[in-house]
């Protein structure tokens, strides 16, 4: 045998060597995929349990008792109330390296609450509805950390699969306590995902946010007899969003300022001596969001000194914006491919074709959620916040969307809720679990690509980075919403 004929022998069999294992890999992952799909009424169940439940931040003791009951019988190890928040708690299946983090949310939002049907239908007796889908992306997650512990288990492969669960990511900002108290600072990835109406997997960003609550106090006096005895606590509210509204000329065009009077005054005929105000200040870069807040702050101390009343001030939530990182982005992309969208019984079509009758759907229809969006680098944040941005900055962290609702539907809407309560939801909540599954495995099976994320991780923060949360030191708010409940 000649050198060339010897070349191209090797040469063929070194391709043939790696489409062998290319189908060797996909044939497992449809072994995965499989196996996955038969438990979709199992973790559709669990879904609906805590959609019934509703809890909401920081009061989500019912259903972390689901999910940790779960998990203790696949032979978790789990240790809870960890960074000083009871409804928090990391479950952990493996050992060595790599450590793989999947998060997990479950708390609702306040009066919210919808039945499972495609009209507007309160639950009567109930407030709360999951109208973020956290009962869908905790259970999700869920049944993805049990796949990758079976996988774990039957391979005898090395690896650690650890499941966080988040609590009162809806204002309560239970990721950052836990990123401050170093919880993810082992791992070496971080997968997440988010319910939504179409599915994809882009390397994206978000906004950096930071809410603030403003009380003013005066002197009370009656309104009509002596008001020049009283100091209106509600002018110094009022005096400090005229002052942030005029600042909106002055700030840079992606800045976002939202406010709500959450205490005016009880009685017109009394001088309020309390008044309190909501702030969001937003903006893709975590360094402009601590610039603008500065601005609102300074207001507040002004609006105080013109009205004679006294100001405090109270940070409540401060979230970073994400941090794309491309490498593992391209990971789970790829598998979402594999996995697929949803597709639609004809009794779930009539249920999203009516429910679309709701809104405006923006040219899609009920069969856009068997669809997976082409992949996208989305380097500057628009749209909303999330704790998920803390994380991506100390960790390489990446996530996905998965079509829970009916295509067209938005967050915090009761359409989100009634379709999240559906099997629609349960089936867009398993294509994130077998995502989530099969990125977990193949970066247990590539450690380079691992090691390529951490450098891009590195390289976008920059090499001054020193974490500091947007929060300052304060404590988790354990009784935020205990007023909405």
């Amino acid at each position: 045998m000649n050198s060339k004929s010897f070349y191209l022998l090797f040469s063929t069999i070194i391709c043939f060597s790696v489409l062998l294992q290319a189908q060797q890999s996909l044939s497992e992952k449809e072994r995965i995929i499989q196996q996955m799909d038969a438990d979709l009424q199992k973790f559709g169940t669990v879904a609906h349990q805590i959609w019934d439940l509703a809890e909401l931040g920081f009061l989500e003791t019912e259903s972390i008792g689901i999910l940790q009951q779960h998990l203790r019988d696949a032979g978790f190890i789990i240790k809870t109330g960890v960074a000083d928040m009871p409804t928090a708690f990391v479950a952990e299946y493996g050992s060595g390296k790599p450590i793989i983090g999947l998060l997990a949310e479950y708390d609702a939002l306040p009066g919210m609450a919808q039945a499972a049907v495609p009209t507007r239908e309160p639950i009567e007796g109930q407030a709360a509805g999951h109208a973020c889908g956290h009962h869908l992306f905790g259970v999700g997650s869920l049944a993805a950390a049990i796949h990758i512990k079976d996988w774990l288990e039957q391979t005898g492969s090395s690896g650690t699969i650890r499941l966080y669960g988040t609590p009162a990511e809806e204002g309560g900002g239970g990721k950052v306590y836990m990123v401050r108290a170093g919880l993810f600072d082992d791992t070496d990835a971080v997968l997440s995902w988010h319910p939504g109406d179409e599915n994809n997997a882009d390397a994206g960003s978000s906004l950096a946010a930071v809410s603030v609550r403003f009380r003013f106090k005066g002197i009370a006096a009656h309104a009509a007899g002596a008001p020049w005895r009283g100091r209106s606590a509600l002018d110094g509210v009022e005096a400090l969003n005229y002052m942030v509204n005029m600042m909106r000329e002055h700030i840079t065009p992606d800045s976002r300022i939202h406010y709500a009077i959450l205490n005016g005054a009880k009685a017109p005929n009394i001088v309020p001596a309390f008044a309190e105000v909501a702030y969001i200040v937003r903006h893709p870069d975590m360094k402009e969001c601590r610039s603008m807040l500065e601005r609102v702050i300074n207001c507040s101390k002004a609006a105080a000194m013109g009205t004679e009343t006294k100001v405090e001030h109270e940070i409540i939530t401060g979230y970073f914006n994400k941090l794309p990182n491309k490498t593992l982005a391209e990971v789970m992309y790829a598998n979402l491919e594999i996995v697929g969208g949803v597709d639609y019984t004809e009794e779930e079509r009539q249920f999203a074709a009516n429910i679309m009758e709701s809104y405006e759907s923006d040219g899609k229809t009920p069969e856009s959620a068997s669809e997976v969006k082409p992949f996208e680098l989305i380097l500057k944040g628009m749209g909303g916040s999330t704790d998920v941005g803390d994380i991506s900055w100390v960790r390489p962290t990446t996530g996905m969307r998965a079509a829970t609702w009916v295509p067209g539907t938005v967050a915090h809407s009761w359409q989100a809720v009634a379709a999240g309560g559906t099997s629609i939801g349960h089936k867009g909540m398993m294509v994130a679990a077998k995502t989530l599954t099969l990125t977990a495995i193949d970066l247990m099976l590539q450690p380079e690509k691992l090691t390529a994320a951490e450098e891009e991780l590195l390289e976008r923060r920059g090499e001054e980075f020193t974490y500091e949360a947007l929060l300052g030191d304060r404590q988790p708010p354990l009784d935020y919403r205990l007023d909405r409940k």
